[in-house]
């Protein structure tokens, strides 16, 4: 068996980006045969699946070290794959720990196709000294992210900012409305995807939402559970916290974000993705990241991460476009301090929307899915 393309993304995400970046290249190519590893979003486009993504799904330290001896074996079996199919080009999106190192496998096994890497891992933040290895065994970079480019400089790696494929979902999104009460002002939350960000991050949330409330009564909250399995969690902590679900807050299902967003007259998150997606909506956002006090030497004193700032909105736009409240400065009073700001300081709240306008005026030249679909069929076009 053959293939023109294998594509290996590892988690949810990548399955997301897949999903875009598949519709691209079926539109370019429509004869394109694509081989890989993916989620139900991939695998829903035509790709032909060697093995599900579900089943690289680990998070945390423990988690992945129970699981390691099963990723190794993973890991031997989609390289033999790979090398069996000989494609003209293999596709890693993002997952950078597993790829990097399929990168390099690959290579010292002989296959002489294209390697391309869609995603950037965050070497800004962490982890430059993977610069010089990417630039070893990749062929091309796809970046969603301006400035990434530049730490390659001294390089010669390709690499191309592509944009970012969440401005054109964001655009193509077909909005509904929501059963939200007209009127009062709604305050969406979003606590985070994993059951530790909820536990350090939501019940400090819903502190701050409940003394919130007391001080403008009209408001209402609308939490986002971004699983289903962690919904009973939720639940708990909202009753423990002396709100009551329909009366002060209601739940929405992950799939009603953007609907949320674009309701929201602020919200309080949890840093990553959706951070960029608050500001591509405009949304006076106030992010946070709890972190233990071990987590906190081991990040600052260990992998020395020092940042001028550390959530993505304010990395991109180089300036404090949101309020983030990390480590020990997450905590109940300088969380509701903010928020305040974000729900009753006329001049705070039009600076950071004007922030988050030019924010979205800036990433909206590019396509990425598009930009990135042609990048690749040039890579395959070369062998």
């Amino acid at each position: 068996m053959s293939c023109d393309l294998f594509i290996f993304a590892g988690e949810k995400s990548g399955d997301l980006y897949g999903e875009k970046l598949l519709e691209s290249l079926k539109a370019l190519y429509p004869t394109l045969r694509i081989a890989g590893v993916g989620g139900p979003r991939m695998r829903a486009q035509g790709m032909l699946s060697v093995l599900p993504m579900e089943e690289f799904q680990v998070m945390g330290f423990i988690d992945v070290f129970l699981a390691l001896p099963k990723l190794i074996l993973k890991f031997y079996m989609i390289a033999r794959t790979i090398l069996e199919f000989n494609p003209k080009a293999v596709l890693f999106i993002d997952y950078p720990g597993f790829n990097l190192r399929m990168a390099r496998h690959l290579r010292k096994k002989g296959y002489q196709g294209k390697l391309c890497h869609f995603i950037c891992p965050s070497i800004w933040a962490w982890g430059k000294k993977r610069i010089p290895f990417m630039a070893k065994y990749l062929d091309l970079l796809l970046s969603i992210l301006p400035f990434e480019k530049e730490y390659f400089r001294a390089t010669t790696l390709d690499v191309a900012f592509v944009g970012h494929p969440l401005i054109q979902r964001f655009k193509e999104y077909p909005y509904q409305s929501l059963p939200l009460p007209k009127d009062r002002k709604t305050i969406a939350v979003f606590p985070g995807s994993r059951q530790k960000e909820l536990i350090r991050n939501f019940p400090l949330y819903l502190k701050t939402c409940r003394r919130l409330k007391e001080i403008h009564p009209d408001l209402f909250f609308a939490i986002s559970v971004s699983d289903e399995k962690y919904r009973s969690l939720i639940e708990s902590l909202i009753v423990e916290s002396g709100l009551n679900i329909g009366a002060d807050l209601a739940l929405f299902p992950v799939e009603a974000t953007y609907n949320l967003m674009k309701h929201a007259h602020a919200a309080i998150a949890k840093s990553g993705t959706i951070t960029l997606e608050l500001a591509l909506h405009g949304v006076p956002t106030v992010v946070t990241y709890g972190i233990s006090k071990l987590d906190l030497i081991i990040a600052r004193d260990i992998l020395r991460i020092r940042l001028p700032h550390y959530c993505l909105v304010n990395i991109i736009a180089k300036d404090t476009v949101f309020p983030e409240l990390f480590g020990p400065n997450f905590t109940e009073e300088s969380l509701l301090m903010h928020c305040e700001e974000m729900i009753g300081n006329e001049k705070k709240r039009k600076r950071c929307q004007e922030q988050c306008d030019t924010l979205c005026q800036n990433m909206q030249d590019k396509n990425a899915n598009l930009e990135a679909a042609r990048l690749i069929l040039a890579a395959i076009s070369q062998n």
